[in-house]
């Protein structure tokens, strides 16, 4: 019985026509989401002979919830200038209660730090399933990338 809704559907039948409607629906509604401007990409780098670049390893890692342009919050807060920032205190997101009171200013070390093991830095942030980075190398990516992107996105 499947098989022949299906085929019905393929072929045009009329008792298909309203699930080819709904899928038509469906289709393009996916089709509008992944061409908006928050899903497009931030800068594609090619990637060189000396392996992963700095925005490639932050893309990896982090664009799915973040991004580096001000104002422009996700499923977590854009990192625009976040080294200077007090944790927790850009007031257009919904931290945690944890990384509101987390009472310190994001610097290199407590970036590292963070990246690496998030619940030993703010236990109770929520950054789930986000466990951390285990490459130092790919955190000092990372981080060399939130500097740069700091001043040089707008």
């Amino acid at each position: 019985m499947q098989r022949r809704r299906f085929i019905g559907f393929l072929t045009g039948r009329p008792q298909a026509s309203h699930a080819r409607i709904c899928l038509t629906v469906v289709l393009s509604g996916m089709a509008c989401m992944l061409s908006s401007h928050s899903s497009l990409s931030q800068d594609r780098v090619p990637q060189g002979k000396e392996g992963a670049s700095d925005q490639q390893v932050f893309n990896n890692a982090c664009r799915t919830c973040h991004t580096l342009k001000e104002g422009d919050n996700r499923q977590g807060p854009n990192l625009h200038s976040i080294i200077g920032r007090k944790a927790g205190s850009l007031p257009d997101y919904n931290y945690s209660s944890a990384m509101k009171q987390a009472g310190f200013v994001w610097d290199k070390d407590k970036l590292e730090h963070f990246i690496k093991s998030p619940d030993q830095v703010v236990p109770g942030h929520k950054m789930t399933p986000y466990g951390g980075l285990a490459s130092a190398d790919d955190r000092s990516k990372v981080i060399a990338f939130l500097q740069s992107g700091s001043t040089d996105r707008r």
